[in-house]
Order: structure tokens, then sequence, then C-alpha cells
């Protein structure tokens, strides 16, 4: 056996012992997990995550993936909880302790500070005999299956576990919260991930910068309209402001024989297609792909079609969406 597939081998034997032990937690999941969810929900303060070691890396994804979908959510390094730390636990926390052993002794003042104060402690460990365990109010009991490397001594099997439990109650919480993807706006402004959850109000033109012409306006003032914004459309709008029609160049090509003796409606296409501004932006990048379309109007459905903006492909792409 060469050293590729031997190489190949062992990671596809990791893989496979991890993907294994998923489906036996997911099988194990029971009443004690919906106890842990109903103890966060009622939580007053923050879900306080702790944890030494490869537990505690894991434990801060957990925080950082609750504090992203709607459950306030803090990391608390348990040394550093016994110099001081502790004082960002109060009443009104829940804490989720974190240990495959359950015998982490970084965590005993932690959990005694828990159990004076009366703080609702949830614990998450592969042993149910441990001090963790028989501590906490609520138990959160992962697979004891070993791990990966096959001696038991490097984390993997109980790391995927335990993040997956993690997850678990994340999106458990989100989905009984109704956290939809424009509330993730609020919480992921930057990156890849913000540009996907901005919305058409954040990036639409407005204002002077909309290119609109009023119905029966001569073509020859609407081209200059046209000319001025640069987006190479322009919006017709009816006597009540409604927009009823747009030109696009499209429309000037199927007009060019007398185009400066028409006026904007008998060169428009009609009931344009629109979208509102609360509308993801990534929902208009597919309405302008799918019709081959550049530029989108704005509209608000409460004023009955009254354009509110425009926003052209070239604003989506600089934000990264496309």
């Amino acid at each position: 056996m060469t050293d590729t597939e031997a190489f190949l081998r062992t990671a596809r034997q990791v893989v496979t012992d991890e993907a294994r032990a998923l489906d036996v937690l997911a099988d194990s999941l029971d009443e004690h997990f919906a106890e842990a969810v109903h103890l966060i929900l009622k939580a007053t303060g923050r879900i306080i995550i702790s944890g030494i070691g490869k537990s505690g890396h894991i434990g801060h994804k957990i925080a950082a993936t609750l504090a992203s979908t709607g459950t306030p959510a803090y990391f608390v390094h348990p040394a550093e909880a016994s110099h001081g730390d502790l004082g960002m636990v109060s009443k009104g926390d829940v804490v989720l302790a974190i240990s495959n052993s359950g015998e982490a002794p970084e965590l005993a003042n932690l959990l005694a500070f828990t159990r004076r104060f009366g703080i609702p402690l949830i614990g998450l460990s592969s042993k149910p005999e441990s001090t963790l365990m028989k501590q906490a109010d609520v138990h959160l009991l992962i697979p004891s299956m070993g791990e990966a490397c096959g001696y038991g001594m490097v984390p993997s099997i109980s790391t995927t576990l335990t993040l997956a439990m993690g997850d678990a109650l994340a999106i458990a919480l989100m989905k009984y919260r109704d956290f939809r993807p424009e509330d993730f706006r609020a919480f992921h402004p930057g990156g890849k991930l913000g540009a996907r959850l901005s919305t058409v109000g954040d990036l639409m033109h407005t204002g002077d910068a909309l290119p609109l012409v009023a119905a029966n306006t001569p073509m020859s003032d609407a081209l200059i309209e046209i000319s001025q914004k640069g987006f190479g459309v322009a919006g017709v709008t009816d006597a009540q402001g409604q927009l009823s029609g747009i030109i696009t160049d499209g429309d000037l090509r199927r007009h060019m024989d007398g185009l400066l003796d028409k006026t904007t409606e008998q060169v428009m296409t009609a009931n344009p297609t629109t979208i509102t501004p609360g509308a993801l932006a990534e929902e208009a990048v597919a309405i302008m792909n799918d019709r081959k379309i550049t530029s989108l109007f704005v509209v608000d459905e409460a004023s009955s079609g009254q354009p509110l903006g425009l926003l052209h492909i070239h604003d989506c792409l600089r934000v990264g969406l496309g």
C-alpha cells in the first residue's frame, strides 16, 4: 500500500467513524434535550458556556452560534472564572458546562458557584455518572464511542458529537423563536453572509436618482432623463404617481422608427416586474437573472405601487452578489 492510499484509508475511516457516531447521537436524543431547550427559553439572562481544552474550543463555537441565532450567549473560561470571571454569571443566566469526562477540575468552582446561587446548570458529557452530570439540573449525554484515533487519546468523535449537540440546541431554539433569514442581517452585517442578507432597501437608489417620467411625456424628454440618470431605463408614472410602465433599451430598439414622435405610453412596457424594499437582494438577483434584465423598480405595496427606488444589478455585484 502506498502512502497516499494509507492516508486516504485513515481519513475515510475517521469520517466514517464520526458519521456513525452522529447517527447514534441522533437516535439517543430524548426528553432531556427538550428540557434543556425549555430551560434556556425560560432564561431571562444569557447562556454561559464553559469548558476546558478541546471542549472549550467547541464551547466557543456553540456560544457564537447561539448568539448569532437569537439566543444571547457568552463563553466563560473556567480557569478565568476562578480568578474573577464568575462575576459574569448572575441570576437569570443558564450555565452550559462541557466536559467529555465530566471530571475537568477547572470546572469545579463554576459548578459550585451555580449550586450556591441557584443558577440552572446544563451538563454536556459522555459520562452519566460523572461529577458534572451529578451536579447538573439537566443532562445532555453524548454517546461514549471512543475516539477516531483508536486509542481514546485525540478528541475527535467526542468533539464532533459535542459540536453537533450545540448546533442542535441553537437551531431548535432558533426554530422555536421563528428566527428568520432577515433576522440574521442584524447579527451578520459583514462578509459574504451579510451581502446575502442585504435587503433591496439597503442597496436601492432613491430620491432624485430615480429615472422617472410621467405618462404621455415626449420621448425626446424621456431620453434625456434616461441619459442623465445613467441606469439605461426610465419608469413611467400615471396621474396618481404609480408605476405603470418601464422604458428599457429593448423598448427603444423596438420603437426606433419615429421614436422621437412618440410618447412614453406608446413606447413603454406596461406592468413591469417590480420588487419591495423588504425583499432580500439575493431574491432580486434571482429575478433579474431569470428575466434577463439589469434593473428592478422598487415599489411600496402599501401605497399601491408608488416607486420608492431602483435596484441595478451592479449594486448587487458590488456587495458580492450575482
